[in-house]
């Protein structure tokens, strides 16, 4: 085995590979990486594509490749230097393999693509797993404890709104796979839940909790600033009707009386990076919420008004060389040379990385509630 990374200029590349613990892949399959491609997204899924080439007397194709070296259920973890900073930008598992063969030589690919290693929280059902007297983050717990073979670290945040059930009065039980459920009791409470690979390969933090909008912010995005310029374009858009006002209605068991419940403040799950929110135009009537405990109704109403806050948002694609950083997904970025009404601090909504022999480029997309900053100035 090699671990001998791929280096374009001020990057490098590394690639880990293995049934369940990933090593350093052999120094032919480096060579033989054409491009790689891993998309991160808040409350999302992550996923990577990698492409090799498969010459007719290649290890791959010789050795590798019958040998199920690149079959659905490998690990994989992906490893990005920039100028001695090392990010872990993909812990996941293939899915899926594609062999494109040519008659003319050099052109032949192996195509391989997965998932983070959520995959192993979504391949089976379960149903009738009680929880009694178990709030959605204990359930949430329970169930990534599972999975610490794997190197997963949960971090749970507590429910904002308390939602424990005496077992006399209603026990919860899962349906569906761990995934599903685990992400179905994050939307009910205007959370989100996603692994972040890291700090160290082989490791990854298992986050149920509110999207992360506090903290230090990364390198500033620059446009139209001339030298200080590090990405070419930038493009924003504001939806007037993305922003919806839930309304959700509760019976009180003890007279059959039932009650409009008020709209929570957002801001208690995100704190608000924008001087003027949009205002909702849209009303919502949240269904099905007679029967529900007066927690439950008010915790879902919170999720939709946090669901759709975001009206304002930013699209866009830099160099790493030129940026000098990895922009990372799921955290803070300030903007500046848009002008006063799209400066100011947004939050990372996703991120794809495109990495070829040569080129790091990523494109992002960027999101807050609304226009101008909240912030009198951004940190370059």
């Amino acid at each position: 085995m090699a671990d001998r990374p791929i280096t374009t200029g001020p990057i490098r590349l590394t690639l880990m590979m293995g049934p369940q613990i990933a090593v350093p892949v052999p120094q032919q399959v480096t060579d033989a990486l054409l491009s790689a491609q891993v998309t991160v997204a808040s409350g999302q899924r992550s996923g990577f594509q990698l492409a090799f080439d498969l010459s007719r007397n290649g290890l791959i194709n010789t050795g590798l490749l019958p040998a199920g070296f690149f079959d659905p259920k490998t690990r994989v973890i992906l490893t990005a230097t920039v100028e001695g900073t090392a990010t872990v930008l993909m812990d996941g598992v293939i899915i899926r393999q594609e062999v494109g063969i040519s008659n003319q030589p050099g052109q032949s690919t192996l195509t391989v693509t997965g998932e983070d290693l959520t995959v192993l929280m979504d391949l089976e059902e379960k149903a009738g797993i009680p929880f009694p007297a178990m709030g959605p983050a204990a359930r949430v717990a329970a169930i990534l404890s599972q999975y610490a073979q794997y190197g997963i670290v949960p971090l749970v945040v507590p429910e904002l709104i308390p939602q424990t059930p005496m077992p006399t009065q209603r026990i919860d039980f899962q349906k569906g796979t761990d995934l599903s459920y685990v992400s179905e009791l994050a939307k009910a409470n205007g959370y989100v839940f996603y692994l972040d690979p890291g700090p160290l390969p082989g490791m990854s933090r298992a986050y149920w909790g509110p999207e992360v909008r506090l903290g230090i912010p990364q390198h500033a995005l620059n446009v139209n600033m001339d030298t200080l310029s590090n990405v070419d374009q930038l493009t924003f858009a504001f939806d007037g009707t993305a922003r919806e006002e839930p309304e959700a209605r509760i019976q009180f068991p003890a007279t059959r009386v039932s009650a409009i419940l008020p709209v929570p403040e957002v801001s208690i799950l995100r704190p608000p990076l924008a001087l003027r929110p949009a205002p909702a135009l849209k009303k919502k009537v949240i269904g099905d919420t007679a029967k529900k405990d007066a927690g439950q109704v008010l915790a879902e109403t919170l999720a939709k008004a946090a669901e759709s806050a975001d009206a304002v948002s930013g699209s866009g694609q830099l160099d790493v060389v030129r940026y000098g950083y990895v922009l990372r997904p799921r955290e803070l970025v300030g903007v500046r040379g848009a002008g006063i009404t799209y400066d100011g601090l947004y939050f990372v909504k996703s991120v794809t990385h495109n990495l070829q022999r040569g080129a790091y480029t990523q494109n992002f997309t960027l999101a807050r509630e609304g226009l101008i900053s909240l912030t009198p100035a951004v940190v370059p």
